[in-house]
């Protein structure tokens, strides 16, 4: 569950990046089929964010909607191509249900906005501030400028919810860009990603004065959990 997260938004369902479904919690709401539409959104190739059972559920999948740099991987063949709609950066598709649209990564692929007529949510993929201590300054620098540049372009976003990572393996770094994001989207809920086999994340006061006084913080550490807003 590094960043794969299912969301029912009213007779919609949708699968983020979902590469591992140990509890079967995917499966059995597939099979139960209680939804009018599933999309099943993939924001690149990694492997801990692309996996291939998800192509099980084709029979019951409004679209598919992957990254861009998906198209050039064997695995997609799996997959029914009429139902594959590939985003590349900032560009969009809508049905008469939802509208996605593709902004950039720090990393592969990219990040979804995802429009409904009951809310707008916001999956970041691996769009984040990557700071790695064995990383050269120069490196880390150029990072920093990248997230920031591509931070300027949600300057403003209002949704309700954003799924963010704040991955524990960036220690003392953790929170550089959920701070930063937080700052600069308007969100009602955050939910962290990243956190398996970490500890439960606790906000630092760093981040909670900057943070909204009424955010709601989710940060899951077992497959399962669930967050109703």
């Amino acid at each position: 569950m590094n960043s794969g997260f299912m969301v029912r938004n009213g007779e919609n369902l949708f699968l983020f990046d979902d590469y591992d479904d140990p509890t079967q919690i995917a499966d059995r709401a597939v099979d139960e089929g209680n939804f009018n539409r599933l999309y099943i959104l993939t924001s690149h190739a990694h492997f801990d964010h692309f996996g291939t059972h998800i192509a099980d559920y084709a029979d019951k999948v409004t679209r598919y909607i992957f990254g861009n740099d998906i198209r050039r991987t064997k695995r997609v063949k799996m997959f029914p191509r009429e139902k594959i709609i590939f985003l590349k950066r900032y560009t969009d598709w809508a049905d008469d249900a939802i509208k996605v649209t593709a902004f950039d990564s720090t990393d592969a692929g990219t990040s979804f906005l995802v429009e409904t007529s009951r809310s707008k949510i916001f999956h970041s993929g691996d769009f984040n501030w990557w700071h790695w201590d064995n990383d050269p300054a120069d490196k880390n620098v150029a990072m920093e400028k990248l997230f920031r540049r591509q931070l300027a372009k949600l300057n403003g976003l209002e949704v309700d919810a954003a799924f963010f990572p704040v991955d524990g393996r960036l220690g003392d770094y953790q929170e550089k860009g959920v701070i930063e994001f937080v700052k600069t989207v308007k969100t009602s809920a955050l939910i962290a990603m990243h956190r398996a086999g970490y500890p439960r994340w606790q906000p630092s006061k760093n981040f909670l004065e900057v943070a909204p006084a009424d955010l709601k913080i989710f940060a899951p550490v077992d497959t399962g959990e669930t967050l109703t807003i």
